[in-house]
């Protein structure tokens, strides 16, 4: 899952990219609304954590660009008003979710995860395939029954196969839904990952390689 976190305040901002990417998932990180609206042009994110109060673009006209481009970005907006009417606000704006600080991070996790789940075609919380059972919730996997110990990347990349459903993933597409922004595009960490990937599931292998094409379970 692509994540975006939008706040001004870079001590929040950085803990809780630094919390999301412990949860397998690709963060990057802007402190500003403009540098938010520069980010969601040019990268596909599943999930915006959206600060209110930014400088330079208001985080109410970030939400209203985003639901204006018909994105299928969600929207979690955070603001430090834990008001009614701020929350009905924030909704009416287009946001998807409202959560006032201070919040809890498993709160905040768990948001995160059920709007990645909109954001895409509905799947069911505990995805399965091939003798594969992922739990994104509880960041466990099984294969055959017996459980699977990943590192958070091979975990990320594992998911995004998973809820493609028998479709090809590419190698781009992987590098985007897995990794940040800071990641080298030409780096040969995509298959670096799935080949250790491959290792730990066992046999017999269950991700297929398609020459030319990407990756498939």
């Amino acid at each position: 899952m692509r994540v975006l976190v939008v706040e001004d305040e870079q001590l929040l901002a950085d803990a809780v990219a630094t919390g999301l990417r412990r949860e397998a998932m690709a963060v990057d990180v802007v402190y500003d609304g403009q540098a938010a609206l520069d980010r969601v042009a040019v990268n596909d994110y599943d999930v915006v954590v959206l600060d209110r109060d930014l400088p330079l673009v208001h985080g109410d006209d970030v939400c209203r660009k985003i639901v204006e481009e018909g994105l299928p970005t969600r929207v979690l907006m955070l603001t430090a008003s834990g008001d009614i009417s701020d929350r009905v606000e924030g909704l009416e704006l287009g946001a998807d979710d409202y959560l006032p600080k201070p919040f809890a991070f498993s709160e905040l996790v768990a948001r995160v995860r059920a709007l990645g789940r909109r954001a895409t075609t509905p799947l069911p919380p505990v995805l399965e395939r091939a003798g594969i059972s992922l739990d994104p919730g509880r960041r466990e996997v099984l294969r055959d029954g017996k459980p699977v110990a990943l590192a958070p990347k091979e975990f990320a990349v594992l998911e995004v196969l998973m809820r493609s459903n028998g479709a090809v993933v590419s190698a781009e597409q992987l590098l985007e839904k897995a990794w940040d922004e800071h990641t080298d595009p030409f780096t040969n960490v995509v298959r670096v990952t799935v080949m250790t990937l491959r290792r730990k599931l066992g046999e017999p292998p269950v991700i297929i390689t398609v020459p030319g094409s990407g990756y498939r379970i």
